[in-house]
Protein backbone atom coordinates (compact mmCIF):
# COMPACT_ATOMS: atom_id res chain seq x y z
CA UNK A 1 0.00 0.00 0.00
CA UNK A 2 1.71 3.25 -1.28
CA UNK A 3 1.15 6.37 1.72
CA UNK A 4 1.25 9.95 0.38
CA UNK A 5 3.61 12.01 2.80
CA UNK A 6 4.56 15.97 3.21
CA UNK A 7 7.81 16.82 4.33
CA UNK A 8 7.91 19.77 7.00
CA UNK A 9 10.51 21.83 8.24
CA UNK A 10 10.92 24.50 11.09
CA UNK A 11 14.27 25.49 11.46
CA UNK A 12 15.86 22.66 10.52
CA UNK A 13 13.34 19.98 13.30
CA UNK A 14 12.02 17.96 10.36
CA UNK A 15 8.43 16.22 10.08
CA UNK A 16 6.83 13.50 8.16
CA UNK A 17 3.22 14.81 7.80
CA UNK A 18 0.43 12.84 6.52
CA UNK A 19 -2.94 13.88 6.07
CA UNK A 20 -4.97 11.57 8.20
CA UNK A 21 -9.02 12.82 7.96
CA UNK A 22 -9.72 9.21 6.68
CA UNK A 23 -8.32 7.93 10.01
CA UNK A 24 -6.19 5.01 7.29
CA UNK A 25 -2.64 5.74 9.08
CA UNK A 26 -2.19 2.51 11.74
CA UNK A 27 -1.63 4.68 14.62
CA UNK A 28 -0.52 1.41 16.70
CA UNK A 29 2.36 0.68 14.28
CA UNK A 30 5.10 1.68 15.65
CA UNK A 31 7.56 -0.43 13.73
CA UNK A 32 6.24 1.24 10.45
CA UNK A 33 6.61 4.74 12.27
CA UNK A 34 9.72 4.50 13.63
CA UNK A 35 10.60 2.60 9.97
CA UNK A 36 9.24 6.22 7.45
CA UNK A 37 11.26 8.41 10.40
CA UNK A 38 14.75 6.51 9.64
CA UNK A 39 17.10 8.26 7.51
CA UNK A 40 18.47 5.44 6.11
CA UNK A 41 15.72 3.11 5.74
CA UNK A 42 12.60 5.27 5.19
CA UNK A 43 12.04 8.94 4.54
CA UNK A 44 13.75 10.47 7.26
CA UNK A 45 12.98 13.27 10.09
CA UNK A 46 12.60 13.71 13.36
CA UNK A 47 9.11 12.92 14.12
CA UNK A 48 5.71 12.22 12.59
CA UNK A 49 2.56 13.94 12.62
CA UNK A 50 -0.58 13.14 11.73
CA UNK A 51 -3.30 15.44 10.99
CA UNK A 52 -6.95 14.73 11.61
CA UNK A 53 -10.46 16.07 11.53
CA UNK A 54 -11.71 17.44 14.70
CA UNK A 55 -15.72 17.48 15.92
CA UNK A 56 -14.94 21.46 16.85
CA UNK A 57 -11.99 22.82 16.36
CA UNK A 58 -10.07 23.08 12.66
CA UNK A 59 -8.24 19.96 12.75
CA UNK A 60 -6.07 17.96 15.95
CA UNK A 61 -2.48 17.17 15.48
CA UNK A 62 -1.39 13.78 16.96
CA UNK A 63 2.36 13.53 17.16
CA UNK A 64 5.06 10.85 17.33
CA UNK A 65 8.66 10.59 18.26
CA UNK A 66 11.19 9.59 16.02
CA UNK A 67 11.49 6.09 17.91
CA UNK A 68 7.66 5.41 16.62
CA UNK A 69 6.01 6.50 20.11
CA UNK A 70 3.50 8.71 20.32
CA UNK A 71 4.59 12.27 22.49
CA UNK A 72 4.00 15.03 23.63
CA UNK A 73 3.57 18.79 22.03
CA UNK A 74 6.04 19.50 19.80
CA UNK A 75 6.34 23.06 18.85
CA UNK A 76 8.11 23.40 15.47
CA UNK A 77 6.08 20.56 14.85
CA UNK A 78 3.07 22.71 16.05
CA UNK A 79 3.78 25.15 14.12
CA UNK A 80 4.22 22.97 10.72
CA UNK A 81 1.52 21.19 11.00
CA UNK A 82 -0.51 25.04 10.89
CA UNK A 83 1.35 25.69 7.68
CA UNK A 84 0.31 22.20 6.30
CA UNK A 85 -3.58 22.89 7.24
CA UNK A 86 -3.01 26.21 5.45
CA UNK A 87 -1.70 24.08 2.28
CA UNK A 88 -4.53 21.86 2.14
CA UNK A 89 -7.17 25.01 2.50
CA UNK A 90 -8.35 23.82 5.69
CA UNK A 91 -7.31 26.69 7.11
CA UNK A 92 -6.51 30.76 5.79
CA UNK A 93 -4.45 33.02 8.41
CA UNK A 94 -5.89 31.92 12.11
CA UNK A 95 -6.84 28.77 13.87
CA UNK A 96 -7.50 26.93 16.51
CA UNK A 97 -6.99 23.23 16.80
CA UNK A 98 -5.84 20.55 19.77
CA UNK A 99 -2.94 18.99 20.30
CA UNK A 100 -1.95 16.34 23.12
CA UNK A 101 -1.18 19.16 25.59
CA UNK A 102 -4.44 20.66 24.80
CA UNK A 103 -6.06 23.78 22.67
CA UNK A 104 -3.67 26.15 20.74
CA UNK A 105 -4.60 29.19 18.74
CA UNK A 106 -2.08 30.06 15.90
CA UNK A 107 -1.66 32.47 12.84
CA UNK A 108 -0.07 32.14 9.65
CA UNK A 109 1.01 34.78 7.31
CA UNK A 110 3.19 33.63 4.60
CA UNK A 111 6.15 31.24 6.03
CA UNK A 112 5.89 32.36 9.10
CA UNK A 113 3.73 30.54 11.84
CA UNK A 114 2.95 32.12 15.43
CA UNK A 115 1.85 29.56 17.91
CA UNK A 116 0.12 30.53 21.31
CA UNK A 117 1.48 27.71 23.48
CA UNK A 118 0.04 26.83 27.16
CA UNK A 119 1.20 28.35 30.30
CA UNK A 120 3.44 27.63 32.25
CA UNK A 121 2.57 28.19 36.26
CA UNK A 122 5.09 26.20 37.51
CA UNK A 123 8.99 26.39 37.14
CA UNK A 124 12.49 24.69 39.13
CA UNK A 125 15.19 26.81 39.63
CA UNK A 126 17.85 24.59 40.83
CA UNK A 127 21.57 25.48 41.81
CA UNK A 128 22.46 24.22 38.04
CA UNK A 129 19.16 24.55 36.16
CA UNK A 130 15.69 24.95 35.69
CA UNK A 131 13.14 22.46 34.95
CA UNK A 132 9.57 23.67 33.35
CA UNK A 133 6.82 21.89 31.40
CA UNK A 134 6.02 23.74 28.63
CA UNK A 135 3.65 21.15 27.13
CA UNK A 136 7.34 18.85 27.17
CA UNK A 137 9.51 18.60 30.11
CA UNK A 138 12.59 20.66 29.75
CA UNK A 139 16.03 20.70 31.45
CA UNK A 140 17.82 24.21 30.84
CA UNK A 141 21.12 25.03 31.93
CA UNK A 142 23.93 27.53 30.58
CA UNK A 143 27.05 26.48 29.26
CA UNK A 144 29.96 28.77 28.68
CA UNK A 145 31.32 26.53 25.78
CA UNK A 146 28.46 25.71 24.11
CA UNK A 147 30.32 25.55 20.65
CA UNK A 148 32.54 22.76 21.55
CA UNK A 149 29.85 20.76 24.15
CA UNK A 150 29.30 17.25 22.90
CA UNK A 151 25.78 17.72 23.05
CA UNK A 152 24.34 13.94 22.80
CA UNK A 153 27.06 12.51 25.51
CA UNK A 154 26.24 15.15 28.04
CA UNK A 155 22.73 15.54 27.28
CA UNK A 156 21.98 11.42 27.43
CA UNK A 157 23.30 11.36 30.57
CA UNK A 158 20.84 13.97 31.88
CA UNK A 159 18.26 12.70 29.98
CA UNK A 160 18.73 9.30 31.44
CA UNK A 161 19.83 10.22 34.87
CA UNK A 162 18.25 11.17 38.41
CA UNK A 163 15.74 12.46 38.85
CA UNK A 164 14.29 11.90 35.52
CA UNK A 165 14.93 8.27 35.14
CA UNK A 166 12.25 6.40 32.78
CA UNK A 167 10.30 9.26 31.89
CA UNK A 168 13.31 11.39 30.67
CA UNK A 169 13.23 15.35 29.63
CA UNK A 170 14.73 17.23 26.75
CA UNK A 171 17.89 19.22 27.93
CA UNK A 172 18.97 22.25 26.55
CA UNK A 173 22.07 24.28 26.25
CA UNK A 174 22.09 27.71 27.00
CA UNK A 175 24.79 30.92 25.85
CA UNK A 176 23.55 34.17 26.47
CA UNK A 177 24.91 36.26 23.91
CA UNK A 178 22.83 39.78 25.22
CA UNK A 179 19.69 40.34 27.17
CA UNK A 180 17.34 39.38 24.16
CA UNK A 181 19.26 36.93 22.29
CA UNK A 182 20.53 33.52 23.46
CA UNK A 183 21.89 30.43 21.81
CA UNK A 184 20.47 27.43 22.33
CA UNK A 185 21.22 23.33 21.54
CA UNK A 186 18.56 20.75 22.25
CA UNK A 187 19.39 17.20 23.06
CA UNK A 188 15.71 15.50 22.51
CA UNK A 189 13.74 12.63 23.99
CA UNK A 190 12.53 10.29 21.57
CA UNK A 191 14.88 11.33 19.12
CA UNK A 192 17.64 10.34 21.20
CA UNK A 193 20.27 12.75 19.65
CA UNK A 194 20.81 16.64 19.34
CA UNK A 195 18.23 18.10 16.97
CA UNK A 196 18.85 21.24 14.62
CA UNK A 197 15.89 23.53 17.10
CA UNK A 198 12.95 22.43 19.59
CA UNK A 199 10.20 24.13 19.22
CA UNK A 200 9.06 23.43 23.09
CA UNK A 201 13.01 23.93 24.38
CA UNK A 202 13.34 27.41 23.05
CA UNK A 203 10.10 28.32 24.72
CA UNK A 204 11.66 26.70 27.97
CA UNK A 205 14.73 28.48 27.76
CA UNK A 206 13.45 32.07 27.10
CA UNK A 207 11.21 31.35 30.13
CA UNK A 208 14.04 29.77 31.82
CA UNK A 209 15.91 32.76 31.58
CA UNK A 210 13.55 35.32 32.28
CA UNK A 211 12.71 33.72 35.78
CA UNK A 212 16.13 33.73 36.74
CA UNK A 213 16.86 37.31 35.82
CA UNK A 214 19.53 37.13 32.89
CA UNK A 215 17.21 38.71 30.91
CA UNK A 216 13.65 41.57 31.80
CA UNK A 217 12.78 40.92 27.95
CA UNK A 218 9.31 39.73 26.82
CA UNK A 219 10.16 39.19 23.65
CA UNK A 220 13.28 36.60 23.49
CA UNK A 221 15.26 35.68 19.78
CA UNK A 222 16.77 32.42 20.15
CA UNK A 223 19.53 31.25 17.98
CA UNK A 224 19.48 27.53 16.84
CA UNK A 225 21.53 25.00 14.95
CA UNK A 226 18.74 25.68 11.98
CA UNK A 227 18.11 29.70 12.56
CA UNK A 228 15.97 31.69 14.27
CA UNK A 229 13.25 31.42 16.35
CA UNK A 230 11.44 34.06 18.61
CA UNK A 231 9.15 33.73 21.10
CA UNK A 232 7.44 36.06 23.37
CA UNK A 233 5.27 36.21 26.61
CA UNK A 234 3.78 37.42 29.89
CA UNK A 235 5.18 36.93 33.42
CA UNK A 236 1.72 36.13 35.41
CA UNK A 237 3.36 35.77 39.34
CA UNK A 238 5.73 32.84 39.31
CA UNK A 239 4.36 31.61 35.88
CA UNK A 240 3.66 32.80 32.45
CA UNK A 241 0.73 33.60 30.04
CA UNK A 242 0.18 34.76 26.55
CA UNK A 243 3.02 32.33 25.20
CA UNK A 244 3.89 32.67 21.65
CA UNK A 245 6.32 30.56 19.66
CA UNK A 246 7.30 32.47 16.33
CA UNK A 247 9.10 31.19 13.12
CA UNK A 248 9.55 29.54 9.72
CA UNK A 249 7.74 26.75 8.67
CA UNK A 250 8.58 25.37 5.41
CA UNK A 251 7.50 22.62 3.07
CA UNK A 252 10.21 20.65 1.66
CA UNK A 253 8.66 18.01 -0.52
CA UNK A 254 5.71 15.65 -0.98
CA UNK A 255 5.89 11.80 -1.88
CA UNK A 256 4.81 8.33 -1.45
CA UNK A 257 6.16 5.91 -0.29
Amino acid sequence: MKQTFYKYQGTGNDFVMIDNRHLTFGKKDTKHIKFLCDRRFGIGADGLILLENHETLDFKMVYFNADGNQSSMCGNGGRCIVAFANFLGIIENNTSFEAIDGLHHAQIENDTVKLQMQDVTHLENFESHVFLNTGSPHHVQMEADLEHLNIKEVGSKIRYGAPYNATGSNVNFVSKISDDIFTVRTYERGVEDETLSCGTGVTAVALAMNYIGETDKNLITLNVEGGKLRVSFEKDGQGYKNIWLIGPAIQVFKGQI
